[in-house]
């Protein structure tokens, strides 16, 4: 059993408040921060997320704030970052002088910038410096934020560079129903993890337009073989995506009811428009903003995402999902064998 550590999980939605209560679960000190006041206050009163993960109890090792630094500053072994990716950059700007050297960080964060094409990761070493890569982990994974709050046996991944890093983060979050995997491809594990959101808001899509498992399977499957090329063009692992941060993710938010970036994808197919579909959502669908990034990614590195380029379409081009589904089942027939066509792997991962 591992001994009691001090850990901050930076970010309140769903998944950090999840991950705070798999944590403060395992018998760790946990600081939870919040960028709402409001929310910060009514987790220690109520020890219940009501704004994000309503209906779910909280254990009493977490602590609540909307200081930022002193959130960063309490954590002795480790940082659990949960910052949707467009809001990273900004708030680790800020959390970065009370970051203490050698404290451990991992990112539940699944989304790519798309300024930059980072993952999480790179913006750590933009602000930080390359040095912090030794370590940096990445936790991703089939992995609901209720469903895990309920206990429900669930596992995940978590990759590093260094591989006490990553076995760290697996002793301090493993417990009897949060099973950690450990992997050596920290790109790999956040390009599935970023991207398998752009694949689930065509899924919902398909489901909008009134289709069923024959359409859904062809789209999961098809989805995987873009990731993958995509990824391994970039450097990362081919295996990493037919494990928990790949296929498992993948599979998850395309079929599971409580995805918010499928939820998009059937207002979409249902033939809702983006802005008002978004309005109506409390929490980010990171989704949308990775079908920008993705789509430049593929365009920038010569792969072929005809998914991707279809939701980029629906999503900023002012195309129907339908006329998408049409243009998908359109294309030039071709031979399966090409499923890592338009790949190589790169220098680094």
């Amino acid at each position: 059993m591992t001994s009691s550590a001090h850990v901050a999980v930076i970010g309140a939605g769903s998944w950090g408040t999840a991950l705070a209560a798999v944590l403060a679960g395992a018998g760790h000190r946990v600081t939870l921060w919040c960028r709402e006041p409001t929310v910060a206050d009514a987790i220690n009163r109520e020890r219940a997320n009501t704004a994000f993960l309503p209906g779910a109890a909280l254990p009493e090792g977490i602590r609540a704030t909307a200081d930022l630094a002193a959130a960063v500053a309490a954590a002795r072994d480790l940082v659990v970052w949960v910052v949707p990716s467009q809001f990273s950059r900004r708030v680790l700007a800020e959390a970065a002088p009370a970051l203490a050297a050698g404290v451990p960080v991992v990112s539940a964060t699944k989304g790519i910038e798309v300024e930059t094409l980072l993952p999480v990761t790179g913006v750590f070493e933009e602000i930080l410096g390359p040095g912090v890569r030794d370590r940096l982990a990445v936790l991703s994974g089939p992995s609901f934020a209720r469903e895990v709050v309920q206990g429900a046996p669930t596992a995940v991944a978590v990759a590093a560079w260094q591989a006490e890093v990553a076995e760290r983060v697996q002793s301090l979050f493993g417990t009897s129903m949060f099973r950690v995997y450990t992997n050596d491809d920290p790109l790999g594990t956040q390009i599935g993890g970023a991207l398998k959101n752009v694949v689930a808001i065509a899924a919902g899509a398909v489901e909008g337009l009134g289709f069923g498992s024959n359409t859904q399977s062809v789209l999961i499957t098809r989805g995987l073989a873009e990731i993958t090329r995509l990824g391994v063009r970039l450097g990362a692992n081919p295996a990493t995506f037919a494990g928990l941060a790949g296929m498992g993710d993948l599979v998850l938010t395309c079929t599971g009811g409580l995805s918010r970036n499928r939820q998009v994808g059937i207002a979409l197919g249902r033939g809702g428009k983006l802005e008002a579909i978004l309005g109506e959502m409390r929490m980010v669908a990171e989704g949308v903003k990775t079908t920008q990034a993705a789509w430049r990614l593929a365009q920038k590195s010569g792969v072929e995402m005809p998914i991707v380029e279809q939701v980029h379409r629906v999503l900023f081009e002012g195309a129907t999902a339908r006329e998408a589904l049409s243009a998908l089942m359109g294309r030039p027939q071709r031979s399966e064998d090409a499923f890592l066509s338009g790949g190589g792997h790169g220098p680094q991962r």
